[in-house]
């Protein structure tokens, strides 16, 4: 049986399974929503060339596997050295991905200079299933017509693709509609993200934890079809982990959850859709959650260097200007923290499931202000689900299985 949750092949305390480096903090977008608070011009401090170059000398130095290694930003292509950057990672043996915005940079030519120069993968983001509504969350009118177009030019060059999704409440009832554009046009993964109220990300922006449960178990229905996964809704794992026993055991999940509404809602739109398609469900899902959360096996770098254990939780442990990146991973003390479940506090120190999920460290810092307080936005309460010898055996095959990368 495949396993559920998997982990990385080797000791996260050690290296992390994933970077990700803010190139910059230029792009043309203003999207609601944007972590990094997004101008159309440079920050005149961000790593330059040379800095850059050291950086992935740095990554480099955790050894293999190597970590995966994520041009981010803002928008990498705004910065005029990215394909310089990738040849000198490539040079190094690193795996290598970008993430850019939907804008008219978004063409052939520079997805071509990905690929040419080392990049395996890029990722989009599409946050609506119309022009209409993606163009107003990105509040630049044609983004939803170049990202859709640069989508299917990636597929076209053979790059790896990953469509990111942030839920709010100006699309939560659309989620299905952007589940029919990734079946339609086909992506690597679908990746849901989970606001954090930082940047300009508000509060007010998010759905409620219990909508955003609803949402999970819309996503486990979803990846019966698709590879989806979740990005700061690292309880998704808890619900992958409760339905696939409920699911062996032939038991309805319906009786077992009380879920919002909204989840219905979103269910029966994905069933209308899957039934035009004329495709049926797999009995296990089509990607399995990843173990690894902030400061434990994923690490993020601002444009300036400076380390932090994600992009939605900025406090800063050091710069890679000046202490390497492999120590400031592997002795920054809320890095250690962070990778110490005994430490986290609330209900998630108390949850049978905080070994394979942990909460969204950031959400919780973004929220209480406190990194290991108990994730804000769960509504499990530890110990009620019902199947714990099912769930206690399930965890022991996580410990004892071999690990995959």
């Amino acid at each position: 049986m495949k396993q559920l949750i998997r982990q990385p092949s080797y000791d996260v305390n050690n290296r992390p399974f994933m970077i990700i480096w803010e190139t910059t903090h230029a792009c043309d977008l203003a999207c609601r929503h944007c972590r990094a608070e997004a101008i159309p011009h440079h920050d005149p401090l961000t790593l330059n060339t040379e800095a850059a170059k050291r950086l992935l000398e740095q990554v480099d130095q955790f050894g293999k596997p190597r970590p995966i290694f994520i041009f981010t930003g803002g928008d990498p292509f705004k910065r005029d050295d990215l394909f310089e950057l990738l040849a000198y990672g490539n040079q190094l043996g690193l795996a290598m991905a970008v993430s850019p915005s939907g804008t008219p940079l978004l063409n052939r030519e520079n997805l071509r200079k990905i690929k040419e120069n080392g990049g395996k993968a890029i990722s989009l983001s599409i946050d609506g299933s119309t022009p209409a509504r993606h163009d107003d969350f990105r509040q630049v009118p044609g983004s939803f017509e170049l990202t859709t177009r640069g989508w299917q030019t990636a597929r076209e060059l053979g790059l790896k693709l990953q469509l990111n999704t942030t839920v709010t409440r100006y699309n939560l009832d659309d989620l299905p509609n952007i589940f029919k554009l990734v079946l339609e046009y086909g992506a690597m993964t679908w990746s849901v993200f989970f606001l954090v109220p930082t940047g300009r990300g508000k509060a007010e922006d998010e759905v409620s934890p219990a909508e955003y449960e609803a949402v999970m178990h819309f996503l486990y229905d979803c990846s019966k079809y698709i590879s989806a996964k979740t990005t700061e809704g690292h309880h998704y794992k808890r619900v992958v982990l409760q339905r696939s026993i409920l699911d062996d055991k032939g038991l309805n999940h319906e009786d077992y959850f009380d879920l919002h509404p909204i989840y219905y809602q979103l269910r029966e739109q994905l069933e209308k859709i899957v039934a035009e398609h004329g495709i049926q469900p797999r009995e296990t899902i089509f990607r399995t959650p990843m173990h690894i959360n902030a400061g434990n096996g994923f690490v993020f770098i601002s444009r300036r260097g400076e380390v932090f254990p994600s992009g939605f939780m900025p406090i800063s442990v050091g710069n890679v200007k000046e202490k390497s990146l492999v120590d400031i991973y592997r002795e920054a003390p809320l890095f250690n923290a962070l990778r110490d479940p005994s430490q986290y506090e609330g209900r998630c120190g108390l949850c049978e499931f905080v070994g394979v999920c942990g909460g969204s460290r950031s959400r919780a810092y973004a929220v209480t202000g406190d990194p290991l307080a108990e994730e804000p936005f769960c509504t499990y309460e530890p110990g009620s689900f019902p199947f714990q010898a099912e769930l206690e055996a399930r965890l022991s095959e996580k410990q004892t299985a071999p690990m995959m990368g």
